[in-house]
């Protein structure tokens, strides 16, 4: 395989966080969620350090996730338990930072609704 040129940055943010307290559907596929999809092109396993902040708490992390080399690792942010759960259906923010450039999406399945709805953004780079 060719070498890829490095792609993605250290630092992301993703500002609007929010899991929706309820769903609809069959569990677990349904289950109203956020996630962080990260991408790691590179030759060198990441480890990424994600924060979560609140509007009126002081904020939770780091939860360290492995990224491997030229891997993508899908995390949904409902499943995070250590240092502890994000809450749901509370409004948050993401700071990641990796030790080695990533490319970081954000994504919500609101399950609320037998009409679901899907919504899907590139994280904010802070080169």
């Amino acid at each position: 395989m060719t070498t890829l040129p490095m792609i993605g940055c250290t630092t992301w943010v993703v500002a609007d966080g929010y899991i929706p307290p309820t769903s609809t559907g069959p569990i677990p596929e349904m289950v109203s969620h956020d996630s962080v999809c990260m991408l790691n092109a590179g030759e060198a396993d990441a480890t990424v350090e994600l924060w979560v902040f609140f509007t009126d708490r002081d904020p939770q992390g780091p939860y360290v996730l492995p990224v491997p080399a030229r891997r993508a690792h899908h995390q949904r942010i409902n499943d995070l338990r250590l240092p502890a759960a994000v809450p749901i259906g509370v409004d948050y923010s993401l700071v990641l930072h990796s030790d080695t450039p990533i490319v970081v999406q954000h994504t919500r399945l609101d399950s609320r609704q037998p009409a679901n709805a899907l919504m899907s953004t590139i994280a904010f780079p802070v080169p």
